[in-house]
């Protein structure tokens, strides 16, 4: 049996204590994010802007930049949290997922996170999510016949790398939230 820990474990560095180089890092999530404040999984880092530099460079390049939608890898890295049980980032990914559930349907109340099995979800986003499940949590068992559903999915090869980055980014992601020990941060629930 897990026992999940209940303090936390990295202390929370506040943009106020925080020294230049992490106050430009928090500075660059709030606009990349497009949030007023600066989230736990970052500020958990606070206190080592080396470790927070490296983890920021590569989440940007990974989950904001390149060609495969933010949506959809936004609903990658929900379902292996979700699937992982990492509370922290199922919460929080699961949220900015919801966010653009408008993408799929015009109907209120609609969220995708809730209806990744509809057929409102391009079947493409919807074998990505499995295959990609798949890497991030078993990884030996990826094989070629998962590489073709990707590609007679429509993906092509680098796409298909940058998929196969987000089982490596959701890794990063849940390690650090479930060993430091945040909580999902209340300014996202509101």
């Amino acid at each position: 049996m897990t026992v999940k820990h209940t303090k936390k474990r990295f202390p929370i560095v506040s943009y106020e204590d925080a020294d230049s180089r992490v106050k430009a890092i928090y500075d660059d999530s709030k606009k990349t994010f497009q949030l007023p404040y600066v989230m736990n999984w970052f500020k958990c880092q606070g206190n080592n802007a080396i470790l927070l530099e490296g983890n920021w460079a590569k989440l940007k390049a990974t989950l904001i930049q390149g060609n495969i939608p933010n949506v959809l890898k936004q609903l990658i890295i929900y379902n292996v949290s979700k699937e992982r049980g990492c509370d922290y980032c199922s919460v929080a990914h699961g949220l900015f997922a919801d966010n653009m559930s408008e993408i799929f349907s015009k109907n209120e109340g609609f969220k995708v996170t809730e209806n990744l099995d509809s057929t409102l979800i391009p079947e493409s986003y919807r074998i990505a999510i499995k295959v990609v499940t798949k890497a991030a949590l078993h990884h030996s068992e990826i094989t070629d016949l998962d590489f073709k559903s990707l590609e007679d999915a429509g993906f092509d090869d680098a796409e298909i790398q940058e998929l196969m980055a987000q089982a490596d980014l959701v890794n990063m992601l849940n390690t650090i939230a479930d060993i430091s020990g945040i909580t999902i941060d209340k300014e996202l629930m509101e």
